[in-house]
């Protein structure tokens, strides 16, 4: 039987849901933080690492979920995410948030999602035009 790629993204993201929920126990009930500055800063370089990679794997999922189905630009920032980061190396985008947080102590509540967007994918928007 062959299974369209959206079919075999969307079996993949269930049996990964269902193996996070069986392993969670009890850390289940805690909820999943928004990441700021201040747990960027406090992190090694493996889980600011690790935290880059999922962003930019659930990106991935997401582009080739939405192939052939693609969502107007107002409801989605997918692809201008995706087009924003190209280029970036994992160490380039950890040293430019690192530098952010440094020049910007006083905002540290700011989620790293945030400050990846404003200062690396909108900058990476002008440049991949």
């Amino acid at each position: 039987m062959h299974l369209s790629l959206k079919s075999r993204l969307r079996a993949m993201l269930v049996a990964a849901c269902a193996v996070a929920a069986l392993a969670g126990g009890a850390a289940q009930a805690q909820e999943i933080p928004l990441v700021t500055g201040e747990h960027w800063t406090k992190s090694t370089e493996q889980s600011k690492k690790a935290y880059l990679v999922g962003l930019t794997n659930m990106l991935q999922v997401e582009v080739a979920y939405q192939a052939g189905n693609t969502l107007p630009e107002s409801q989605t920032v997918v692809p201008r995410f995706a087009k924003g980061l190209k280029g970036n190396t994992l160490d380039g985008a950890i040293a430019k948030v690192d530098a952010w947080y440094a020049k910007n102590p006083g905002r540290m509540q700011q989620p790293v999602i945030e400050t990846i967007w404003y200062e690396l994918v909108v900058p990476g928007l002008q440049q991949n035009k």
